[in-house]
């Protein structure tokens, strides 16, 4: 991903909750990832979310953090706050705690956000904590990658 960014001339950020700085991490480990990466807001609690991405209270209220809606307004803040072609989001839930019927654990929201404007598709990834994160990451690069290689 971080050399088919480089080839369109495009950067990228991440605005994550669930996974912590792991999208940025992954991003990161690849060498000349800072060609690429201008960075990766952790946005685990609500306050942060709103404060720093600019996500409007009454979508967490209404919606819930884990949300379409959220994950949308989480990609569009760090694409407007680190000035990048793209950005994406992950909000989710870990477990192994704090499930319900209606958001259970491992569901994930994902948000991608360009010029042509932003997107949001969810995921039910099963197994523990450590294994939904891994799948998240994994899914937010994907995201990234699509939408470098110009899909939406």
């Amino acid at each position: 991903m971080v050399e088919l960014l480089r080839a369109h001339s495009m950067t990228c950020a991440a605005a994550e909750s669930c996974t912590g700085g792991g999208v940025g991490a992954a991003i990161t480990s690849v060498p000349g990832a800072s060609e690429v990466f201008a960075g990766s807001v952790v946005s685990y609690s609500n306050d942060v979310k709103r404060s720093v991405l600019g996500v409007d209270a009454k979508s967490l209220e209404r919606f819930g953090a884990v949300s379409s809606e959220v994950a949308c307004e989480m990609a569009s803040g760090a694409r407007r706050l680190m000035k990048t072609d793209l950005a994406v989001s992950v909000t989710g839930i870990a477990g192994p705690g704090g499930g319900s019927e209606e958001k259970p654990v491992g569901l994930v929201w994902f948000g991608i956000s360009s010029a042509a404007g932003t997107r949001t598709e969810k995921a039910i990834f099963q197994g523990g904590r450590d294994a939904v994160r891994a799948q998240a990451v994994m899914h937010a690069i994907g995201m990234l990658t699509v939408a470098a290689s110009g899909g939406r």
